[in-house]
């Protein structure tokens, strides 16, 4: 029975998280950024989606209720904060304003940034992995050897996600600057299609 389950939290939450599917978007939100950035911004963004998971594997439920926040709702907010960054990528803005940036504070406050937004929330901690989440939650509800079981394997997904963001420099490192460049840009565009996704989403469900 606990076979079973770990089995289906895993294959949810990897399919879910898709941590392939992160590497070029990665690659693209990061570009300019020095190879210390780069892992700075990999571990903040693991760190901060694997709390934000471990929340509402906890208590998502409860949490959601209390606040009187909907999934639909998360998913429309999400939606509307990712065309921002796809328009950013798209017209090249991301990467000039990081150049623009000096070693200071700003920039600093700008990987930190980056790490929570969209890379934790909601690319990695997003409302389908919120949701996965929760329902995987509700079935190990009475059972703390599947609730450990589920939070070992939040880490265990969150961990490839960290993995995939390293590997992602050396796949920018083969496409070189210019083929980093137009990737980002395509990936703008895709960015731009799963934030109206998230829209949709969220519109047929309250409509629905």
């Amino acid at each position: 029975m606990l076979s079973d389950f770990l089995q289906t939290a895993f294959v949810t939450l990897l399919v879910t998280l898709d941590p392939p599917g992160l590497a070029p978007i990665f690659i693209a939100l990061t570009l300019g950024m020095t190879s210390k950035e780069k892992k700075e911004v990999a571990l903040r963004a693991a760190i901060i989606a694997f709390a934000i998971l471990l929340v509402f594997a906890i208590g998502g439920a409860a949490l959601m209720k209390a606040l009187g926040i909907s999934l639909p709702a998360f998913r429309i907010a999400g939606g509307l904060l990712l065309f921002y960054t796809a328009f950013q990528m798209v017209f090249a803005e991301r990467g000039q304003r990081k150049r623009e940036l000096a070693d200071d504070a700003v920039a600093i406050d700008h990987v930190r940034n980056l790490a929570a937004f969209p890379l934790a929330i909601p690319l990695m901690s997003g409302p389908g992995s919120i949701t996965a989440v929760i329902l995987l939650a509700g079935k190990a509800s009475g059972n703390w050897e599947a609730q450990t079981s589920l939070v070992l394997v939040i880490l265990i997904v969150i961990v490839l996600c960290y993995l995939t963001f390293l590997l992602a420099e050396r796949i920018a490192r083969l496409f070189g600057a210019t083929g980093t460049l137009v990737l980002g840009r395509m990936l703008g565009v895709v960015l731009a299609a799963l934030a109206a996704q998230f829209v949709i989403d969220g519109i047929q469900a309250i409509v629905g």
